[in-house]
């Protein structure tokens, strides 16, 4: 026996790609995209075929959905029955589907979730008004017919749609290579469209988009795509449109009354909840889904206070949530050459009445073949009417009357045989005035179809007839609005962020926390082992913090992420990355325009603004530049540069005040020399300055710090140590040679 009759040998390359090749092309043209044609993908097609053989008109009484299921995958689709099944529910869904296809009976899912519909066997199901629309000229010789899976039967290549199905409910699809993404559009903008592009050939993209205006969803969110984008996208096939739920102020609370296509309040409850629970909506008090029958949608957003802007916050839940959603346009689809292809508004609505009139016309072609049917079997029954006394005659007489009555009367085998398939009594009752009334009425009908077969002008007037007259049946007011709108932009960090003082904390060995309040004694805070205070600062919780390393490297962090100090904080070296043998030796808050007085104890220093030390680089950023050896000294905000008062205390008793003005201001450097101090005292470490204090021009104070004593200096005994930037200064009184630090008290 010659097994090898039984397979042919080929290459696994070559199977492979041919096996693969044979896959993508089913899945493009079979199962993914929708036809240009009536805008439906086979498993839809299928069903609305099968539910029309079921007789589930509108009007019908609706059958188990679990029959119209058997019977797509048993004569028409041999898929999973889940799949067909959730096919199914999608087109009875009206929150899904901008004009649905067919009546459901029972749960079929909601906005909420739409994939919680009930099994097949206990919903129910018909089609819709609409669907006529796709099946009403099926009978009439308007398309195609295939044999099914496994021969048995037969089935529409298409649906003849008096109506562009392709974009009314749209389409989503994944194929192997490619996508669909078509959005839903209105029924009467859509037809005008079509009716215009009838009348005017030549129109383009801009003409056609005076009449559609954009996607129509079935929600009545807002599309707030500007027209010039949506232009774009209609005429390119591609792009993006951008919805946003739609909300009104009530009794001081936010109401949404619409969502974004596909968004489920449920979902927007959660997302918005997730950045409460983060402390990331500190202006939200109260999150409310007072959905019901009567209202479908109606989600309640209470605010913390009648101080917050709401305009505001919304724009953030824009930004943050599915209240503002993007949808991706793709019009991709099998064009009437099988081919899929991604086409523009005016390819589209081409093609499609191109298929309009070849449908149309097989139709007329169609009913006048019957018309004519018609006329030769009236024809007959007239020559039979007329001559009803031979005809009786010959029926009787002959063995074989048809061939004698077609020779007799010169008849047709048809006429003879619908004579002869008459019934006597039917015969004897003919009238020929009713005979003739029928024919002339039939020779009417008759010529006006040849009219419209040959003259493209009227047979365009028909579908332009028809379209209105669909349009008015079936059509409806616009849902979603056209409001151009900028995309919403999210919050700063800051703005989203409680205002509340805090006071941050600095040790030696670089453990940062943050104290609720300013009345805080940082000092009587419990340190780690052999740890103590380095530093403290008021701030609050919308504010940055910096920190400065003995290096001059600037590091900054938001205060509201700072660990409270009910513990010990945590270790700065988590955050930053800071060179290595560096430590940290200032610390500074405020906002970016805050200036601050920045000085080491050399006696350098300079004015800068807040922003200057800030950045999200965890390596820091260079801010002072240090002479050997030098340390920083704790930054001192300034108010008014021009007004404030600097004083400079070194660690030999020499004090020394002047105009903060005389000071530069930079974003980074060494500065300008404050005090003089001998070289050599300062090389050998014998004098530097122990501290600095800013005071206010008429009522600064400060209080001197020496061992166990202080020294208070009120206005007028710093007036006494007023001079110039640079100079020495004057002498603090006996007991006072050996500052080690200067505070403002005043």
């Amino acid at each position: 026996m010659n097994l090898q009759a039984n397979y042919e040998q080929i290459p696994l390359k070559e199977y492979a790609e041919r096996a693969y090749l044979d896959y993508s092309m089913y899945v493009v043209l079979d199962r993914a995209l929708p036809f240009v044609g009536d805008g439906l993908k086979p498993v839809q097609r299928r069903i609305v075929y099968a539910m029309s053989e079921l007789g589930l008109a509108a009007t019908a009484k609706p059958k188990k959905s679990a029959r119209t299921v058997g019977d797509v995958i048993g004569k028409f689709h041999p898929h999973g029955d889940s799949a067909c099944y959730e096919a199914l529910v999608l087109m009875a869904q009206p929150f899904s589907y901008r004009y649905p296809l067919i009546d459901g009976q029972g749960n079929f899912g909601s906005p909420d979730d739409p994939k919680s519909f009930a099994a097949m066997r206990y919903t129910e199901s018909k089609l819709t008004p609409i669907a006529e629309a796709l099946l009403g000229e099926l009978g009439q010789g308007t398309v195609d017919f295939v044999p099914n899976f496994d021969g048995t039967l037969e089935e529409p290549s298409w649906l003849p749609a008096r109506v562009p199905h392709i974009l009314l409910n749209g389409a989503t699809g994944i194929a192997v290579g490619m996508a669909t993404d078509i959005p839903p559009h209105n029924l009467r903008e859509v037809a005008a469209a079509c009716i215009r592009l009838l009348d005017e050939p030549d129109a383009g993209v801009t003409e056609l988009c005076e009449h559609i205006l954009g996607p129509d969803f079935p929600t009545e969110a807002e599309i707030i795509t500007p027209r010039r984008e949506l232009r774009t996208i209609y005429e390119t096939g591609g792009g993006s449109v951008r919805a946003r739920a739609v909300y009104r102020r009530e009794d001081g609370n936010i109401v949404i009354t619409a969502l974004p296509h596909q968004v489920s309040p449920s979902k927007i409850l959660e997302q918005i909840a997730a950045q409460m629970r983060a402390k990331k909506l500190p202006m939200i008090e109260d999150l409310r889904d007072e959905s019901d029958h009567e209202n479908p949608i109606r989600l309640v957003i209470v605010p913390r206070s009648n101080r917050v802007d709401l305009d505001e916050m919304m724009q953030h839940l824009f930004a943050t949530t599915d209240l503002e959603k993007s949808f991706r346009v793709n019009l991709n689809m099998i064009g009437l050459d099988g081919r899929p292809q991604v086409k523009d508004l005016k390819r589209i609505l081409t093609e499609w009445l191109a298929f309009r009139t070849d449908t149309v016309t097989r139709r007329l072609n169609h009913r006048l073949g019957k018309v004519e049917r018609r006329l030769h079997l009236l024809e007959g029954l007239r020559i039979a009417y007329l001559n009803l006394d031979e005809v009786i005659r010959i029926v009787r007489t002959e063995d074989e009357p048809k061939p004698v009555l077609m020779a007799r009367f010169r008849l047709s085998e048809e006429q003879a045989d619908y004579i002869l398939e008459t019934r006597l009594r039917q015969l004897a009752r003919l009238e020929e005035m009713k005979i003739n009334a029928e024919r002339d009425q039939l020779e009417e009908e008759r010529a006006k179809i040849n009219v419209l077969l040959k003259s493209p002008a009227k047979l365009k007037g028909l579908i332009k007839q028809e379209l209105k007259a669909d349009a008015e049946k079936y059509g409806d007011a616009r849902r979603s609005p056209l409001v151009e709108r900028e995309a919403a932009q999210a919050l700063d960090e800051s703005a989203l962020v409680a205002s509340e003082p805090v006071t941050v904390v600095l040790s030696r060995k670089g453990w940062i926390r943050a104290a609720k309040g300013h009345d805080v004694d940082a000092e009587g805070l419990s340190y780690r082992e052999g740890d103590g205070l380095l530093a403290a600062v008021k701030a609050r919780t919308t504010q940055q913090v910096a920190v400065i390393d003995s290096s001059g490297r600037s590091y900054s962090t938001p205060a509201h992420t700072l660990p409270s100090a009910r513990g010990n904080g945590e270790p700065l070296t988590g955050r930053f990355s800071p060179p290595a043998g560096a430590s940290f030796d200032a610390l500074a808050a405020g906002d970016d325009d805050t200036r601050l007085v920045l000085a080491t104890d050399h006696g350098y220093g300079f004015v800068t603004r807040f922003e200057a030390l800030t950045g999200r680089n965890k390596a820091g950023k260079q801010l002072v530049s240090l002479t050997e050896g030098a340390r920083l000294l704790a930054p001192q905000i300034t108010a008014d540069p021009a007004r404030d008062r600097i004083v400079v205390a070194t660690t030999e008793g020499h004090l020394l005040m002047f105009s903060v003005a005389e000071l530069p201001e930079l974003d980074k450097g060494k500065g300008n020399k404050l005090i003089e101090i001998p070289r050599a005292r300062l090389a050998s470490g014998e004098e530097k300055v122990a501290g600095i204090a800013v005071v206010a021009e008429g009522s600064g104070e400060v209080t001197l710090y020496a061992g166990q004593r202080k020294l208070i200096l009120k206005w007028p005994d710093l007036v006494e140590y007023g001079g110039n930037r640079a100079s020495r200064g004057g002498v603090l009184p006996r007991g006072f040679r050996r500052v080690e630090r200067i505070e403002t008290t005043g």
